[in-house]
């Protein structure tokens, strides 16, 4: 059997009802097909619901509830967009403390759309080059982020992505920074 890139790797995505159903599903499937372990981490335990396109989608099961989640349990942090998922993941302590924990401890971390909200208010962002859905520029760039237009950008550890349209790019760089073959320039 061939060597997976991502082989005995524990990701973390975390997430919220109202979650960007593709911005879930297909990371977590181009993941898992390198052999990583996804726990979908949520604020409580049972089901998280997701949002396509313009109308509520699927329910997807919790493995993590965020009170038990831990950053030392994971080797990287995955923040699927969504409008409120991400609002509703950036104001709670327990996400934030966890997001901070990636960072410190120097491990990878892969945001799309409007996902870096939460990293916002995490703190953790002033000084990176990267990039979100358009409408956050401004936010990214107060929070002291180098904000740039372009698919898929990667700096100091973080790989992010403009709308669901980038994700075959963002999927790519978010398992070559993973698998520990990207550098930290940003891209």
């Amino acid at each position: 059997m061939a060597m997976t890139k991502l082989a005995n790797k524990k990701v973390a995505i975390v997430v919220a009802d109202g979650f960007e159903q593709v911005e879930l599903t297909e990371p977590k499937k181009a993941l898992e097909a390198e052999g990583a372990l996804c726990d979908v981490v949520a604020p409580k335990a049972g089901k998280v619901k997701g949002w396509n396109g313009t109308d509520w989608g699927m329910e997807i099961t919790v493995d993590v509830a965020l009170a038990e989640a831990d950053a030392s349990a994971y080797d990287a942090l995955v923040l699927p967009g969504g409008v409120m998922s991400s609002d509703t993941l950036r104001i709670l302590p327990g996400v934030r403390s966890l997001v901070r924990s990636f960072f410190a401890a120097g491990k990878p971390v892969a945001s799309s759309c409007h996902g870096p909200w939460t990293l916002i208010d995490a703190g953790v962002i002033e000084g990176v080059t990267m990039t979100s859905w358009p409408t956050l520029e401004q936010d990214l760039v107060n929070a002291g982020a180098r904000w740039k237009d372009a698919p898929v950008v990667f700096d100091q550890g973080l790989v992010t992505s403009r709308t669901p349209a980038d994700l075959i790019a963002f999927d790519a760089k978010m398992i070559e920074v993973f698998s520990g073959q990207a550098g930290q320039t940003a891209v």
